[in-house]
């Protein structure tokens, strides 16, 4: 069972995390990785890496030969799967297991067990466990399933067995509304999943979402290590992360805790594993479902016990005991977590792909002791349309709840993402809303609370934004990239022209201009001030706007400037010298793609007549389907993207001549 090279057969954040704390064992590690993956983070931080196939991941990180092939030619003889991808993969298990390999997670028994939403409710049923009411036969049949589904009551949840991330799941509000249901989600799990099983669950509303960290090790032993509140979602994706859950007494801790390592015990489980509950307000709780791997908020519970996870996979999957019991457990404190995306809040959350022009989490310089950054991305990266638009997760720790989420927040504001969209601004509004600072969330709280954030709305350029533009492209090109002159000393050579042009999304913008000797006296529309540049390095400008320091991070690449501004990302463009806006800005019949990703179908020919608004091709890009629309009322002229070809931000798929 010892082992002494740790393979990652994941990518990004998690993989640097895992071998962070693989080498602090003195452990060697191994990084595998796609084409797509050659110059990522992870690929750099181990001490050996082996490419194992096309950017696609069934061409690569779900590979599992190419994996176990990897592993060989390097001699590495233990294998972390991370999270996603082959993590609760019971044949991955298996056939690590039969090449010699250590496995460092759950047996493939475990696995298999709780990867099936029907039968884990069945054990879990049998071990004692609070289930919700509901049926988890095996006959499937849509009518046995209707006739089920009336018996249990309204409102009800659908799900799919073998189902995740909310896919394959519906909430039934009425009879009327069970027999569609049932056909889409079967539908959706056959093609997401491979299986249309389902389960039927009379429905808890808002209700808290609270999982238990639980913990085996092979010599029979099974601890809790707290409680984790994940409410706060979107689609039935978590959002927020904390621990401890803020209502959580002592006694409901140990009632639920008990539960959860219950349950572990059921199968005999090994290694990281977490027991989901739903918990009303009632404070009645009752099994979700249990996740056999390390999860993606695992932090918040490593802050709150001053404990490595990965360190115990390793010791448990190198045969050792777990190394505290349950009353040598300490719970000190409060973290939140939130994850960073690439996708634009303002599109519906749509994936962003492409260059990230300049990455740097809050932190780096040491001043914020208490934030804790994971992430995979190099200062200068590239978000890529394979896989998951993760950028880092941020996670704060306090001594009170109320400490971490005011320090989260500042840590997600002070980390600087240029170059893509973000949810930035979201998470920041988000972990000030008072609500949520008071703790009063549930899975509803976004729906209810902050459906209409200002951050879901495309970035308002203001005034002070326009300026800091000004100062920048209106320095002298043949000065220096980075200068520290004093404004005293900092001219501009805007004499030639009075005025600037300056584009914000689809909105031109003018001011006027004057070059003082305190600054740039500025004019836009009936407004007027003075900026001062104070400093400017590479990618950082110091200035006063109506008396008040500030500074800003930017990257500036000829006449396009991004800063890191309104939503985190503002892109502002000099439109002075620019040639004159044609029919594009209404719509000219170039359909682009908005994204880099696949095209999925096309249901249009050429000769088609086709209206504006109307869908002409689907593009997928991180497992997230977009509708390609016309822009204009005309013909189909030409298409010239095919269904299954890989697509870039901004490439003509079709054309379409006007009538």
């Amino acid at each position: 069972m010892a082992f002494s090279k740790v393979l990652v057969a994941n990518r990004g954040e998690i993989a640097v995390r895992v071998m962070r704390s693989a080498k602090a064992l003195g452990y060697k590690t191994v990084a595998v990785y796609s084409e797509a993956d050659a110059n990522a983070l992870h690929v750099q931080y181990a001490d050996e890496a082996v490419c194992i196939g096309a950017p696609k991941v069934s061409e690569s990180y779900l590979k599992v030969d190419n994996i176990l092939n990897a592993a060989k030619l390097t001699g590495a003889d233990a294998i972390h799967p991370g999270y996603g991808f082959l993590s609760e993969n019971a044949d991955f298990a298996q056939a690590c297991e039969q090449a010699g390999i250590t496995f460092i997670g759950p047996t493939p028994d475990a696995i298999e067990l709780m990867g099936s939403k029907r039968l884990s409710k069945i054990a879990m049923i049998e071990a004692g466990v609070p289930c919700i009411p509901g049926y988890e036969g095996g006959e499937q049949g849509l009518e046995y399933l209707t006739a089920q589904g009336k018996k249990i009551g309204f409102p009800l949840m659908v799900k799919a067995s073998a189902g995740g991330g909310g896919r394959g799941m519906r909430l039934v509000e009425a009879e009327s509304e069970l027999a569609a249901a049932l056909s889409t989600a079967r539908s959706e799990a056959e093609n997401a999943f491979g299986s249309g099983e389902l389960i039927l669950e009379r429905a808890v509303i808002a209700p808290r979402h609270v999982e238990v960290q639980v913990f085996g090790d092979t010599h029979g032993n099974v601890v809790y290590l707290f409680e984790r509140d994940c409410s706060i979602q979107r689609r039935h994706q978590k959002v927020v992360e904390e621990a401890p859950c803020p209502v959580m007494t002592e006694d409901l801790r140990v009632r639920m805790g008990e539960a959860a390592v219950a349950a572990a015990k059921s199968c005999n489980y090994v290694g990281a594993g977490t027991v989901e509950f739903l918990l009303d307000s009632d404070g009645n709780f009752y099994f979700l479902e249990m996740n056999t791997r390390l999860q993606v908020e695992h932090p918040v519970t490593e802050l709150i016990t001053g404990l490595d996870l990965v360190e115990w996979q390793l010791r448990v999957a190198n045969g050792e005991t777990l190394p505290l019991q349950q009353d040598e457990l300490q719970l000190n404190g409060h973290a939140v977590e939130v994850r960073l995306y690439a996708e634009d809040p303002s599109q519906d959350f749509l994936p962003q792909t492409g260059s990230v022009l300049l990455w740097q989490p809050a932190g780096f310089d040491g001043e914020l002791p208490n934030v804790r950054i994971d992430h995979g991305m190099t200062q200068q990266g590239v978000v890529s349309p394979y896989y998951d638009p993760m950028i880092a997760k941020v996670i704060a720790y306090g001594k009170t709840r109320v400490d971490a989420v005011r320090l989260l927040a500042r840590a997600v504001e002070e980390s600087v993402l240029l170059g893509v969209n973000s949810n930035k601004q979201f998470l920041v509004n988000l972990l000030r809303h008072p609500e949520l600072v008071a703790g009063h969330t549930n899975t509803a709280f976004i729906a209810e609370h902050f459906s209409d954030d200002v951050s879901l709305h495309p970035a308002k350029v203001d005034f002070e934004s326009l300026a800091i533009a000004v100062a920048l492209f209106a320095q002298p090109k043949q000065q220096a990239a980075v200068s520290t002159e004093p404004a005293s000393q900092w001219h501009n050579t805007i004499e030639v022209a009075r005025s600037l042009k300056l584009q914000v999304g689809e909105q031109i913008h003018s001011l006027k201009l004057q070059d003082q000797q305190n600054g740039l006296q500025l004019q836009w529309n009936d407004d007027a001030a003075t900026i001062q540049v104070l400093e400017k390095t590479a990618n950082q400008l110091t200035y006063v706007w109506h008396g008040v320091r500030r500074g800003v991070a930017f990257v500036q690449q000829g006449d396009t400037l991004y800063l890191d501004r309104g939503n985190g990302n503002l892109m502002i463009q000099d439109a002075t010298y620019a040639a004159p806006a044609t029919a594009d800005a209404a719509g000219d019949g170039q359909i682009r793609a908005p994204m880099d990703g696949a095209i999925v179908n096309v249901l249009v020919n050429v000769g088609d007549q086709v209206s504006k608004g109307q869908t002409l091709l689907i593009l997928e890009a991180m497992k997230i389907q977009q509708q390609i629309k016309a822009d204009v009322d005309g013909m189909v002229a030409e298409i010239t993207g095919q269904v299954g070809q890989q697509v870039k931000k901004r490439q003509v798929l079709l054309k379409i001549e006007t009538l």
